[in-house]
């Protein structure tokens, strides 16, 4: 009891001290309430148990422990905050890359493609293919369906069977192996079903029957060789 006299003596004189610096300034009303309430701060103090003191002791350590704690969470907020941030910038990076390497394939195949336009080979339609072998890349087979107002170019041909079909070709080769890059690139540009059609005279005949005679013809030119 002796120590909590002391103390609440020691708090109260503090608090006196810097009141009367304040009271100094104030109405005769004024000075009148404060020293009412140092009264009463000063008989709360006295009235004060050793537990009580000690309670609230306690409390203070509590207060001071849970602010401690929240200090450290909030660090640690903290710290996952910067975190999350450097790894947002990351992520953009990686965007800002991907769309860079997008653009880049996206020139890179559009200048392939025109490369690819640019070498393929030309397919001549002169009324001399007419006569002789003849290779063709035949695009599509239909009945019921006339496509002869779509022929705007010399390179592509029509040709109507004895049912009523209509087949459609493009171009004229004399070697097979150039008929067969024609056929390749219109697979690539999307008309899957082009394949190759020999023609001698200007009938069509069996590709069979022509491929057996050119690896005759190799054979032979291999052996004279």
């Amino acid at each position: 009891m002796k120590y909590v006299c002391i103390i609440a003596i020691f708090l109260f004189s503090i608090t006196v001290v810097a009141e009367v610096a304040v009271a100094q300034e104030l109405t005769k009303k004024e000075r009148k309430r404060l020293k009412k309430e140092q009264k009463k701060r000063l008989k709360e103090l006295k009235s004060m148990n050793p537990a009580d003191f000690q309670k609230k002791e306690e409390e203070a350590k509590e207060f001071a422990a849970k602010a401690s704690e929240l200090e450290g969470e909030l660090s640690s907020a903290k710290s996952q905050l910067d975190q999350k941030n450097t790894e947002v910038n990351q992520l953009k990076d990686q965007v800002r890359r991907l769309q860079e390497d997008l653009q880049q394939a996206r020139s890179d195949a559009s200048n392939a493609q025109a490369q690819a336009q640019e070498n393929v080979p030309m397919a001549s339609s002169d009324a001399e293919y007419n006569q002789g072998l003849v290779f063709r890349v035949q695009i599509g087979a239909y009945q019921n369906q006339d496509l002869s107002n779509y022929d705007t170019s010399e390179n592509f041909t029509e040709e109507t069977t004895d049912d009523g079909t209509q087949r459609y070709t493009l171009g004229n080769f004399r070697d097979y192996w150039e008929a067969d890059k024609f056929k390749k690139y219109l697979r690539v540009m999307g008309v899957k079903d082009a394949w190759i059609v020999p023609y001698r005279d200007g009938g069509r005949v069996p590709i069979k029957d022509v491929l057996e005679d050119l690896r005759s013809n190799q054979s032979s030119a291999a052996s004279v060789n």
